[in-house]
């Protein structure tokens, strides 16, 4: 009967230019095909060319709803082909697929406005390749069928500008407005990285491979390649650092992978790797050792081509990530004050690239690209050299006996930084006049972390830092019980510990890097509203801030690391 049923339906459309016929025809399709149980009925359903021909059909798609019951009708077809039926929709030439209609159509509605289509184009996509084989494979990772993957990242790429845009504003708007924006923006941005993500789960290499690199030369590598540049405040996109730092920390969190994770850590270490293979080959004649691993790493940038503005020509072009790694390289080689060996304490004397935002006078840029360095020392998945410049173990049993993996390590670079990175942190704490609270309680909880890995004591130094803040943040309390709320502070305290509490110990690998840039907005501005309502919001924040500082201090006391 379905064999029948399709015949007759594909002579209707032949002869039909009307969307009325044709909407109610695809609908009744979808659900018949939905509901087919037997792989017999399946299998008649897909022969004879008839599924192609209702695919192929030249609907008109500017009226109606025409568009969302064609690609539903799109959805229940690829949930129901298998391996041994997808030779079925396929046109071969010799062993080579010439031509996958259904796949080929079905992109073309990739980035429609309607949401419900965009997510059951992703859902048919993600159903195909789960069973494709080697064939099939090999026409969707070529061009021109592979010119989608590309899109794809060129579509994200406006979405990070889009949120670069709203963090950046100068729209007179109150900040949590402005946050609610930026929360609905970035949503977005992560429901892109889980597709990705889902696509690299398929576990097939060729599609990991193109994913990879699309992701690496058209997004991660333009980001990042500029603010390894001292002085450089925006990328290749003209995005603001923090919002780069941002998106590349995300995108590691939620999509991950070996090759993503090493490929950043190559961009990042590159010159520091370099240094280490030129002196491995000054002092031994060769490349032998633990340096020997960095070869690998380099190298596995050679093939990378990124597009970079080109304000001559108004446009873009591409440039070999070798090519611009080496130019940056020499160039920061050449200055007279860089010296990329560690000194008898462990101290470069010059931070280079990522490594100098640490130190930056704008704090959310600093705790972005703290935030990015350890998420990527965090992964499993980094390779044994760079995972070394970092001063970070995979040992599982490392990581057992510790919340994090930290673990000094002779010529690391993080180890090295962490006396001036943890005084960098109290500074913040202990500034005059104070920052804003959700600063103090994001650094707090970096300052809890590190030094809770680290297991170092604080210096006579640093805690007299931490006693300012601790001081900083009891006076404000005190303020507050002059105010208009202050019957409700003992209440507040009882409410808020337990939230303090848990935001203090939250796990690293489940923080949300979005704090970054819900700091940018509050250093930019301050609502100026003084009325009973922003007068509560700030005995709360006085509240949470000496509850903050309470907690760490506990911490430090029962880890013996404030004595």
């Amino acid at each position: 009967m379905e064999y029948q049923v399709l015949a007759e339906f594909v002579r209707v459309l032949k002869i039909s230019t009307s969307s009325t016929i044709e909407a109610p025809l695809l609908q009744y399709l979808s659900i018949m095909i939905q509901n087919m149980d037997s792989e017999h009925a399946i299998y008649y359903c897909l022969s004879n060319d008839y599924v192609n021909n209702i695919v192929a059909h030249p609907y008109n798609f500017d009226a109606g709803d025409l568009a969302l019951y064609y690609v539903s009708f799109l959805r229940a077809v690829s949930s129901k082909i298998s391996r041994d039926t997808l030779c079925l929709l396929v046109k071969v030439h010799g062993d080579v697929v010439v031509s996958f209609p259904m796949y080929t159509e079905a992109l073309k509605f990739a980035q429609h406005e309607e949401k419900m289509i965009q997510t059951a184009i992703r859902a048919l996509t993600l159903n195909i390749y789960n069973i494709c084989d080697n064939n099939v494979y090999q026409f969707i990772t070529t061009p021109p069928a592979s010119i989608y993957f590309s899109d794809l990242v060129s579509s994200l790429r406006k979405q990070c500008l889009q949120l670069d845009a709203l963090v950046n504003s100068s729209e007179d708007k109150c900040t949590h407005q402005r946050n609610k924006d930026i929360f609905l923006e970035t949503d977005k941005i992560v429901d892109d990285l889980f597709y990705f993500k889902d696509m690299l789960s398929v576990g097939e290499s060729r599609l990991s491979r193109v994913v990879t690199q699309n992701l690496l030369s058209l997004l991660i590598l333009p980001l990042l390649l500029p603010l390894l540049k001292l002085g450089e405040n925006k990328g290749s996109y003209n995005i603001s650092a923090v919002t780069s730092l941002y998106i590349v920390s995300r995108l590691l969190q939620v999509v991950g992978g070996k090759h993503l994770i090493n490929g950043v850590a190559g961009l990042l270490l590159y010159h520091y790797m370099a240094l280490c293979q030129r002196d491995a080959i000054a002092t031994n004649g060769d490349i032998a050792g633990s340096i020997g691993d960095a070869s690998p790493l380099l190298h596995s940038l050679n093939d990378i081509n990124i597009k970079v503005s080109d304000h001559e020509a108004e446009g873009e072009k591409e440039i070999n990530i070798n090519y611009l790694l080496q130019h940056l390289n020499v160039q920061t080689s050449s200055n007279s004050h860089f010296d990329g060996s560690p000194k008898d304490d462990n101290v470069y004397i010059e931070r280079f690239g990522i490594f100098a935002y640490l130190f930056s006078d704008n704090h959310s840029i600093s705790l972005a690209s703290l935030f990015l360095l350890l998420t990527l020392a965090e992964n499993k998945d980094l390779e044994h050299f760079p995972a070394s410049l970092l001063g970070m173990s995979q040992s599982q049993g490392l990581m057992n006996n510790c919340e994090s993996a930290f673990l000094k390590v002779d010529g690391s670079i993080l180890v090295g930084l962490m006396p001036q990175i943890l005084k960098t942190l109290l500074k913040v704490l202990a500034c005059q006049p104070p920052v804003s609270p959700p600063m103090q309680w994001h650094t707090g909880w970096f300052l809890r972390k590190l030094l809770q890995c680290q297991g170092n004591k604080l210096t006579d130094d640093n805690i007299h830092l931490f006693n300012t803040s601790y001081e900083q943040s009891r006076e404000c309390l005190q303020k507050e019980l002059d105010g208009c709320w202050f019957d409700h502070i003992p209440d507040t305290i009882g409410h808020e510990w337990g939230s303090c509490k848990k935001a203090l110990e939250l796990q690293f690998h489940v923080k949300d890097p979005l704090f970054t840039l819900e700091l940018e907005i509050c250093q930019q501005a301050i609502d100026g509203n003084f009325n009973s309502c922003f007068a509560w919001e700030r005995m709360v924040d006085a509240v949470k801030d000496q509850e903050s500082l309470a907690g760490l201090l506990s911490r430090m006391l029962v880890s013996g690391i404030f004595t």
